[in-house]
């Protein structure tokens, strides 16, 4: 029968998304379920590994049986996942431990260990300076369950187990794909391996580690027992698939240098695209991933809860907003709409209020011990003030991050950002963005791009496509027209967003 279908699906922190694609793009079904976080005790954030494979079980089965197509028809399927916590496996690939997630916050004291000892060597060699990720996290393991971690055969990311556990793959088959391997602490990125240098430093058991490949390796295909559990037909290949961000840039088109993207969701992300391996040595700042394109770089920096300090601004502040929208019958993100026509009735700058995003530490850098603020609020400053100052510090966040881009590579022209997530819905803040920022935003027709990344590369791994790039750039279409930045707002805000670097500094001495 014809292979005419592809399957991608996200393992998410908080849910798992699946899409089932034709080979030409047009999306046919989509499922999405929740999955659990589990708090044991105070600062621990663990998920369970088999989580991730039955709720993907679930969302494919609901694809393939709302969308009647025959399960023989699906050529290929790969799966991406969140990338900066880490899973462990046995011999025969079972679940070691839980997954400790990057919500977990017991690696600090090794997150300072090694920012004050190795942190030249760790970021020159990995593109990411020492933070909440892989390496810190298997040191946390190695010297507080000693007993634990000699039982691990492999570290793995939930990609990874749930696309080996399909496959029926042993422990000495293990994987992690490329576009994880900034997160490792532990890799020479650049070179795509492990680093003797940084293993042999630290200690860690290299033999632990599981296979880098490349996104579109086939890893093996659908056993009879994983058939039955995601109702596929045996012997579909599965791809090795990619970290999430790095799919949602596929599946955005961020494919050429000097495009950038922004991920507008409860993490506020901004990548760049380059052609050059940029290692923030000096600020520690960007973490700088693989794109799934080979050749091509995505030094990136977030701010863990940017749009959640939206949500947080909403909750506690525009009570009677939400009460006159859901008294009118209007849609949950009126509410939102309400208060952005606040906050752009006010001027540039707020009126000389700052806030500070970081409610629950500082990421890039990492900064832990950082919190919220506002500054500079007087008697005159009215709800919309705070919320546009909410809005701009995101924008503020941003440019510093590209100002650091621009220090390692000068001549790097910024063509377009390509935004996506929730708050990209919003014209007014992606105007605030572009204005701060000085490059036109773009928003895409497509709504789900995480998917559709890892469904391109299920295509690459089987011959549907032979160029991701232009695959990628065909399906990111644009929706609308470009919103071009304002020179005049532009230069209004550059002494503005200079201020807002130097109030972080003091802030982060504040707080330490």
């Amino acid at each position: 029968m014809a292979r005419r279908y592809l399957i991608g699906v996200d393992l998410g922190t908080s849910s798992t998304k699946t899409a089932l694609y034709r080979t030409d793009g047009t999306l046919v079904a989509e499922a999405a379920a929740e999955v659990p976080l589990y708090y044991p005790q105070p600062g621990v954030v663990e998920q369970e590994n088999d989580d991730f494979y039955r709720t993907a079980a679930e969302t494919v089965g609901r694809c393939v049986r709302e969308s009647g197509i025959d399960p023989r028809d699906v050529a290929a399927i790969a799966f991406d996942s969140q990338m900066a916590g880490v899973g462990s496996i046995g011999e025969e690939y079972e679940p070691a431990t839980r997954f400790d997630s990057w919500l977990d916050m017991r690696c600090r004291p090794y997150i300072a260990y090694l920012n004050e000892n190795h942190a030249d060597l760790i970021t020159r060699l990995t593109g990411c300076a020492p933070t909440c990720d892989h390496g810190p996290k298997i040191l946390w393991w190695k010297g507080e369950r000693p007993e634990r971690y000699e039982r691990i055969a492999k570290f793995v990311m939930p990609s990874g187990y749930v696309a080996g556990k399909m496959a029926g793959l042993r422990a000495d088959q293990a994987f992690i794909d490329y576009t994880f391997i900034h997160f490792s602490g532990l890799s020479d990125n650049r070179a795509g391996i492990w680093s003797t240098a940084i293993c042999d430093t630290l200690g860690v058991d290299m033999h632990k580690l599981p296979e880098i490949v490349e996104p579109w390796r086939v890893i093996g295909e659908v056993t009879p027992a994983a058939a039955r559990d995601f109702g596929l037909a045996p012997g579909i290949p599965i791809a090795a698939g990619c970290g999430d961000t790095a799919a949602n840039a596929l599946g955005a088109g961020i494919v050429r240098p000097g495009m950038v993207f922004d991920v507008a969701g409860t993490a506020s992300v901004l990548a760049g695209c380059t052609d050059t391996f940029v290692a923030d040595t000096r600020h520690r700042a960007l973490l700088t991933m693989r794109s799934v394109i080979p050749g091509l770089w995505n030094p990136l920096a977030y701010i863990a809860g940017g749009g959640q300090a939206l949500r947080w601004f909403r909750d506690q502040f525009a009570g009677e907003l939400r009460q006159v929208v859901e008294q009118s019958g209007g849609r949950s993100d009126a509410v939102y709409a309400a208060m952005i026509a606040e906050a752009v009735a006010v001027s540039p700058g707020a009126e000389g209020l700052f806030f500070s995003p970081h409610l629950g530490g500082r990421i890039c850098p990492a900064t832990p011990e950082m919190r919220g603020a506002w500054l500079g609020f007087s008697f005159s400053h009215t709800r919309g003030h705070f919320f546009r100052a909410v809005l701009e510090s995101i924008a503020y966040e941003y440019a510093y991050y590209l100002r650091i881009l621009q220090e390692y590579i000068p001549n790097l022209a910024l063509t377009e950002t390509r935004a996506v997530g929730g708050g990209a819905r919003s014209d007014a803040w992606n105007q605030i963005k572009a204005d701060v920022l000085g490059v036109p935003y773009q928003r895409l027709g497509r709504s789900e791009f995480g998917t559709w990344g890892s469904a391109m590369i299920a295509g690459k791994a089987v011959g549907i496509y032979d160029d991701l790039a232009t695959t990628a750039m065909e399906h990111a279409r644009p929706a609308g027209a470009p919103i071009t930045p304002s020179p005049e707002t532009h230069v209004t805000y550059r002494p503005l967003v200079d201020r807002h670097i130097e109030l972080q500094k003091q802030l982060a001495e504040i707080f330490a």
